[in-house]
């Protein structure tokens, strides 16, 4: 072979590998911006379904005594939220929503496109009035309805929290700090995260930017399915520093089909107190297993008592879901509506055994009636709260009330007359100086015709119980 042949072929090999090279190149380039295209038409499609949200109004504060009497205080919040029906059904958080007069809604389009402002400091949309539907404080939840007045309005769908998995790609909008239509790119860090050991709530970890105001805004996949209500950060400067946390989009299903058809949540349970199997308590108690969920009391009488559970039993399985721990058997129970059944598979001694067991309701924090009230036309200055009388709405929140009427303790409000007086979250008044008063305006009547000094009797319920509370009119 000569010299110059060798050339010829050594050269023809380089510029082959050039060409390789720079096709890989060009390969890579045509990745990334198919992948920026992708992103770019995803935040479009979200985009018409997230909402601003502006609040004003009263909320609770955080500071409460020794018998969990919160105060009221008059704030402002704004927030996100996401249209999850075409009929004017948007969720946000709780907390968004708390206490507020006034919720004010900006929609991000509007149904003809000649109506959209171009403008970059304007983003297009309209402002409507919403009224809240219901509110779940325990996992920061809120539904709200607006009336579209003939705009059509884009929802987006509920994904699975549970096929979720580490490292997927995420997006979250919403309006943070209040600029409106923004999205942030980022992974799932953590696909079930505990916040506190005694709560049964768990949420979605994400680096995917949050910051204030994005509270409410969805969280979602690479199909556009919300599978995340973005909820909450962790910071020690006040801004995004990567560690934001959503609710999963299958408790967010549970709660908002709850809210949407009847106005409040029922919490499910079965009637037992389980705790997590460690290999110290299985050596201690000689246990077959060293993890997994050992029953530690059923509740005398309860749903999983009557079927049989007893305590030392270890839960295998609820409806063919494998049980890990005490934490997972309690979040599980979210799914399940209040009259339903679950498959319940536990191990006693050598023995499997399975039951069926009734799904209940769970006893609801007394503070929950909060959320129902309006401060203009709740107060009662005398005692020093916010009333609200028990009606069709109400009665099946309170199904063991000794009679059918009062006025329900909602909240104590601060600075007010009635500080004094010994009412609670919760309680039920039902006379006073020994008149009936099933109402708030019955209530405010009674109280009006007494002049300051004159001795007062309230007759009210107090966790089962019929007490009097007795003060001086102010």
């Amino acid at each position: 072979m000569s010299m110059r042949t060798s050339l010829v072929r050594f050269y023809s090999v380089v510029a082959l590998l050039a060409l390789t090279k720079a096709g890989f190149a060009q390969q890579k380039v045509e990745s990334l911006e198919s992948l920026s295209a992708s992103l770019e038409v995803l935040a479009r499609r979200v985009n018409r379904s997230v909402v601003k949200i502006v609040t004003t109004g009263y909320g609770l504060s955080e500071d409460s005594d020794a018998n969990n009497a919160s105060l009221l205080t008059r704030q402002r919040a704004t927030g996100s939220g996401v249209v999850l029906s075409p009929d004017g059904f948007i969720v946000t958080n709780a907390h968004v929503v708390q206490g507020a007069r006034r919720i004010r809604v900006q929609l991000p389009v509007f149904e003809r496109a000649e109506q959209q402002s171009k403008s970059i400091l304007k983003p297009p949309g309209t402002v409507l009035d919403a009224k809240v539907v219901g509110v779940d404080r325990e996992t920061d939840l809120a539904v709200l309805k607006i009336d579209a007045n003939g705009l059509s309005l884009a929802s987006l769908p509920l994904g699975d929290s549970r096929e979720l998995r580490q490292g997927q790609l995420v997006m979250a909008f919403g309006s943070p700090l209040g600029l409106q239509n923004s999205v942030s790119l980022g992974v799932v860090s953590a696909v079930a995260r505990q916040l506190k050991t005694d709560s049964p709530m768990i949420y979605i970890q994400t680096d995917a930017s949050i910051n204030p105001g994005n509270s409410g805004g969805p969280l979602v996949d690479s199909a556009g399915r919300v599978i995340g209500i973005n909820t909450m950060i962790y910071s020690e400067s006040g801004g995004s520093e990567g560690i934001g946390f959503a609710v999963p989009s299958d408790t967010v299903r549970n709660i908002f089909e709850q809210i949407r058809k009847e106005g409040h949540v029922h919490r499910a349970q079965i009637g037992v107190s389980v705790e997590t199997i460690t290999p110290l308590l299985a050596a201690g108690l000689k246990l077959p297993r060293d993890w997994g969920v050992l029953v530690a009391d059923a509740e005398p009488d309860g749903p999983a008592d009557r079927a049989g559970v007893k305590p030392g039993d270890i839960v295998l399985s609820v409806n063919g879901k494998i049980m890990e721990n005490a934490r997972q058997l309690q979040v599980d129970m979210y799914r399940y509506p209040v009259g339903d059944k679950v498959s319940l598979e536990v191990l006693r001694g050598s023995d499997r055994l399975t039951m069926q067991v009734q799904v209940t309701a769970v006893e609801d924090d007394p503070q929950r009636f909060a959320d129902l009230v309006d401060p203009d036309k709740n107060l009662i200055p005398a005692l020093g709260v916010l009333g609200i009388g028990i009606d069709r709405r109400l009665a099946p929140m309170l199904p063991n009330l000794r009679k059918q009427y009062g006025v329900v303790v909602a909240v104590r409000v601060a600075g007010s007359e009635g500080l004094e007086v010994d009412l609670r979250p919760g309680d039920v008044v039902y006379a006073v100086n020994g008149e009936t008063t099933a109402t708030v305006e019955s209530l405010k009547s009674a109280l009006a015709q007494l002049k300051p000094g004159d001795a007062v009797v309230l007759e009210v319920e107090r966790e089962d119980q019929l007490r009097y509370v007795a003060f001086e009119l102010e």
